[in-house]
């Protein structure tokens, strides 16, 4: 798993273990003058050994997968929250100084009127 913090995908680790216990098998294969029933026997338990292990590292990268969504999740709706606020705060910012402005322009009409009649 620490090979992934330095930027290697889950992907790329799994396959390059598997590759390796692909080798390693055709490696001892090669070597061992073995009969074919202990040989066939050998590379099952292989087999079954390196499966074992991709299992067991796919639940570990599952495992963080969900660890890490999860603190999305919790990261989203706490932004979420603040951005509702934001809008919420903003709306009321509009509201107040359209009020302002509204009141402005009816004073400026007023004067324009009085001006007018003046």
């Amino acid at each position: 798993m620490g090979e992934q913090d330095k930027g290697y995908s889950a992907g790329s680790i799994l396959l390059t273990f598997l590759m390796g216990a692909v080798v390693g098998a055709g490696v001892a294969l090669l070597v061992a003058p073995k009969t074919g029933e202990e040989t066939r026997k050998r590379i099952k338990e292989l087999a079954d050994d390196a499966k074992e292990k991709a299992e067991e590292y796919i639940e570990q990268v599952k495992g963080k997968a969900t660890t890490y969504i999860e603190k999305g999740k919790d990261i989203l709706e706490k932004e979420k929250a603040l951005l509702s606020d934001y809008v919420d705060k903003g709306k009321e910012f509009v509201e107040k100084e359209k009020s302002v402005i509204s009141k402005a322009v009816e004073a400026g009409k007023e004067a324009y009127e009085k001006e007018k009649k003046a």
